[in-house]
């Protein structure tokens, strides 16, 4: 698939230049249930708008528990400056060098490129790890934002596959090795 992109204007080139800095840090189980109070975790502060509703950050949480029994980190907190703006989460421990994720963002932060910058950072973590070899995501066909995400990353949409939940969703791979 063909991506065609135009060349930065230049308010959008110096907007880029004065982004407030992003980063991941490996969330705990107090930080999930920090979130899951509502609450920010650690000496964070929250987006104003929530990174997801309380039943989906609870299964998030609950998916971080399983997976942590095997693996670490199971997932990250994504902030902007001091606040905790999303999440990414492993899908299950890594099976032959494979790992999947998920992320999502606090609504009010959309379209600022966070995802992509948190994204890219869970890639130069995953390059360091000797035993990783490739990070697959799904996405909704019609979640173009994700799907630009993942290409901003060097993932390549590598099929589709019928989801129970879902539907058909996109399914995408980033070798690492």
């Amino acid at each position: 698939m063909a991506l065609i992109q135009s060349a930065p204007s230049t308010e959008r080139s110096r907007s880029h230049a004065l982004r407030t800095p992003v980063r991941i840090f490996e969330a705990t189980r107090a930080d999930h249930a920090a979130l899951l109070r509502g609450e920010a975790p650690r000496h964070f502060g929250l987006a104003k708008s929530p990174i997801a509703s309380i039943d989906v950050l609870d299964m998030l949480a609950e998916l971080a528990e399983e997976v942590s029994e095997e693996f670490f980190p199971a997932s990250w907190l994504i902030v902007e400056g001091a606040d905790v703006v999303g999440l990414c989460s492993i899908k299950w421990p890594p099976d032959d060098g494979f790992f999947e994720i998920g992320y999502g963002i606090s609504p009010c932060r959309h379209n600022r490129g966070i995802a992509s910058r948190a994204i890219a950072q869970v890639v130069t973590w995953a390059r360091r790890q000797p035993y990783l070899r490739a990070i697959t995501a799904e996405t909704l066909p019609e979640n173009l934002a994700s799907q630009r995400v993942l290409t901003r990353n060097g993932f390549v949409a590598i099929g589709e596959r019928l989801d129970e939940e879902d539907g058909i969703v996109i399914c995408w791979r980033r070798r690492l090795i």
